[in-house]
């Protein structure tokens, strides 16, 4: 079997791993390896041009997990992780949101010091990403009629510059990552690695390779196995460290399958136990959000960036500094769930959808074989926080959502509601509706949880080191404690600028 030996070896080229591998390798002494399982992201117009993203849904470049059966949600969502370089900063709709203070503070509270929002705020001064509101010229016309509608129906502020400062209501185009003259993505494989690819003479990318085990010997991780395109199997040697990147459902699936993780389930599927940790897989967090749709009086135009151009946030509780309702409006609606239950789908349509910032609802994932081929399962535990919290959410959505429709300017253009349709208006119709058409907004995390050296449901410490392991760290939003109020990209770029300075000071 070949041996490759670097200092550092990355494990996973996505929304975080670019970062690390770029900037791990600024300095010249350093050997740095990325190795990721899909292939570049340069060969891809449907990558790189932003207003392509719904086409890699379910497409080759697309993992497709799928959750267990849940009793109290739809179990029938796809989940897309991103098989590409640049990872799911490749795939998803760029939606930039500078973390909210509050969300950096409940990670505190974890017991993730250093974590908090006075800290974290240089790195955000980092980030090499290009990102600005949706442009003029890729404004659809009938968003302009919903902003102020959302905005006199829910009494929040219209147009707010979202990352100016810590917003707790709005209404508005959203702040996005793209080139708005080219059209192109401004991921983390674009931002940090393009810059440097063929430049760098200590930087190797091992592309379509396949990591099949983190090798650990004396408590040490000394490596990673792999597998090339061919199937080659060789073993990438990491004199300094091994950091794996790989996603939140990924990187608990790796070290499961290399024998990290709680010992007994390991054994039950024949695995040998490297690690005793219990925490691997569990507190899988995701941002679950529901969705109506109403028929539209006339066509929208072509004109938009990448079909979910604007935001509402509310807060309605009045309980934090931050939101506890959002929604996405789709100019091209998600319509395969309100399909599945028989609505039609009308030519011309709009959606919002109502979706939990911070739900209380928790799962877990955990593998079904030793077998690498097979998929883990993911249970995502959708609504069944105790006390209801996350399906009176959506309720409290649904409702505020026809309020919308029902001021004009926005009225003007909808011609009726399609789902759930003007006949259900009872709370419990709504919860059941709202649960049943349930979708994910693809932001995975939590499974190998962040939290204080001394504890025993943690993953890693705040300094992102697996715990009980030498030359070991996660970097991608698996180590979240606790779940951002909005999109998570950007607290994830975060995430790989704050784990490349402390793997280089270390």
């Amino acid at each position: 079997m070949a041996v490759d030996e670097f200092d550092y070896v990355i494990v996973g080229g996505g929304t975080a791993g670019a970062v690390v591998a770029a900037r791990l390798s600024e300095d010249p002494g350093r050997r740095v390896c990325l190795i990721e399982a899909g292939p570049s992201d340069l060969a891809y117009d449907e990558v790189l041009k932003l207003r392509r993203w719904l086409e890699l849904l379910e497409g080759p470049l697309d993992y497709g997990y799928r959750s267990t059966v849940q009793p109290n949600g739809n179990s029938h969502i796809v989940h897309s992780r991103a098989r590409v370089l640049g990872g799911c900063s490749s795939h998803n709709t760029m939606i930039w949101f500078k973390p909210l203070p509050g969300d950096w503070g409940d990670w505190e509270r974890q017991g993730a010091s250093g974590w908090d929002a006075g800290s974290m705020e240089r790195y955000y001064g980092l980030l090499q990403n290009r990102h600005q509101l949706v442009a003029d010229k890729d404004r659809n016309a009938i968003l302009f009629d919903w902003v102020a509608s959302a905005s006199a129906a829910a009494n929040v502020p219209a147009n707010p510059d979202w990352n100016a400062a810590p917003f707790r209501d709005g209404a508005g185009f959203l702040d996005v990552g793209y080139d708005p003259e080219t059209g192109v993505r401004s991921s983390s494989s674009v931002s940090y690695l393009h810059p440097v690819m063929g430049r760098r003479p200590n930087l190797t990318l091992m592309l379509e390779t396949r990591a099949l085990r983190i090798e650990v010997a004396g408590g040490r991780a000394t490596g990673v196995s792999v597998a090339d395109a061919g199937g080659q199997l060789r073993t990438v040697r990491a004199a300094s460290e091994v950091i794996v990147c790989a996603g939140a459902v990924d990187t608990p699936r790796l070290l499961l399958l290399s024998g990290i993780g709680a010992a007994d389930p390991l054994r039950d599927l024949d695995i040998d136990v490297v690690h005793d940790l219990p925490g691997v897989g569990e507190n899988l967090l995701d941002h679950p959000e529901s969705i109506i749709i109403w028929e539209l009086t006339r066509p929208l135009g072509p004109e938009t960036t990448m079909h979910a151009d604007c935001a509402l946030f509310v807060d309605r509780l009045g309980e934090d500094e931050r939101p506890d309702l959002m929604y996405h409006t789709y100019q091209i609606p998600f319509t395969f769930n309100t399909e599945r239950l028989g609505y039609r789908v009308p030519d011309h349509a709009i959606c919002m959808t109502p979706n939990i910032p911070r739900p209380r609802s928790i799962g877990r994932m955990w593998l079904l074989s030793g077998n690498p081929d097979v998929k883990p399962a993911l249970d995502f535990g959708y609504f069944t926080d105790e006390g209801g919290y996350d399906a009176t959410t959506i309720v409290d959505g649904l409702k505020l959502a026809r309020e919308v429709a029902a001021r004009e300017p926005f009225k003007s253009w909808i011609k009726r509601e399609i789902a759930p349709g003007p006949d259900i208006t009872a709370d419990d119709e709504l919860s059941r509706y709202g649960r049943a058409v349930h979708h994910t907004v693809y932001h995975v995390g939590g499974t190998c949880r962040m939290g204080a050296a001394d504890d025993q449901g943690a993953v890693v410490d705040p300094q992102l080191r697996v715990r009980g392991l030498e030359g070991l760290r996660i970097a991608d939003a698996s180590v979240f404690p606790t779940m951002p109020t909005a999109n998570p990209m950007v607290p994830i770029l975060m995430i790989g600028e704050k784990a490349a300075e402390l793997v280089a000071s270390s």
